[in-house]
C-alpha cells in the first residue's frame, strides 16, 4: 500500500510545475527634477521610510539612489514611486536586481514573481537562475518617447494601461490587477 501512495507522489511530483521562486533584492532608482543636496536628502528618507526598503545610497552627482530591500519582504514599485513624488519629484528610471531561480522567460508573456506580475517585452526566451537586472517600461518610469518606442514590442492592451485586461485572461490574472512591463 505505501508503495502505491509512493508511485502516486511521484508520479504527481513529475507533473506539477511549481511556480518559480525569486526575490526583487535591490533596485536603482534616477529621479528628476533635482537641483541641489536638500532635494536627495528628502527622497533619501522618502524611501527610507518604506518598511520593506533596508538601506538608501544616494549619488548625488548621477540623481540616483541605490535601494536595498530587507531579505523576505514583498517590494512594491509603485510605492517607491509615490514616495518619489511625495517628495515633489519625478522616476525617471528604475531598475531592479531580482534573483531568479530557473525562471522561463519569454517576449510577450506574463511571469509571476514573488506575487507580482511582470510582462517580458523585447526579450529572448531563456530560462533565468541567478541575480539578472530588469528595467520597467511603464509609464512614470521612461521617458514618453521611451514608452512609445516600447509599444511595439507588443500588442497587449495592459501595456497601454499597466491593468490586466482582457489579453491577459489565458495567463489566468485577475482583471484590472497590475502588471508591470520589463525588458532584460
Amino acid at each position: 500500500m505505501k508503495r502505491k501512495y509512493f508511485f502516486a507522489a511521484l508520479l504527481s511530483s513529475l507533473f506539477f510545475i511549481a511556480p518559480s521562486q525569486a526575490q526583487i533584492t535591490k533596485a536603482t532608482l534616477q529621479a528628476s527634477g533635482l537641483t541641489c543636496s536638500m532635494c536627495s536628502n528628502a527622497i533619501n528618507k522618502s524611501l527610507k521610510s518604506l518598511d520593506f526598503v533596508d538601506k538608501v545610497t544616494a549619488n548625488i552627482k548621477n540623481s540616483s539612489f541605490d535601494i536595498s530591500f530587507k531579505p523576505g519582504t514583498k517590494v512594491g514599485i509603485d510605492r517607491l514611486k509615490e514616495k518619489v513624488e511625495d517628495a515633489g519629484f519625478f522616476v525617471a528610471s528604475l531598475t531592479a536586481a531580482i534573483h531568479f531561480d530557473n525562471t522561463t522567460v519569454a517576449n510577450d508573456t506574463h511571469v509571476d514573481i514573488d506575487g507580482t506580475t511582470f510582462h517580458f517585452i523585447n526579450v529572448n526566451d531563456e530560462t533565468i537562475t541567478g541575480e539578472r537586472t530588469i528595467k520597467i517600461l511603464d509609464k512614470g518610469y521612461v521617458t514618453a518617447k521611451a514608452f512609445k518606442q516600447n509599444s511595439k514590442y507588443t500588442t497587449m492592451e495592459c501595456y497601454k494601461t499597466g491593468k490586466a485586461s482582457g489579453c491577459c485572461s489565458k495567463s489566468g490574472i485577475a482583471e484590472g490587477a497590475r502588471i508591470y512591463h520589463v525588458t532584460i
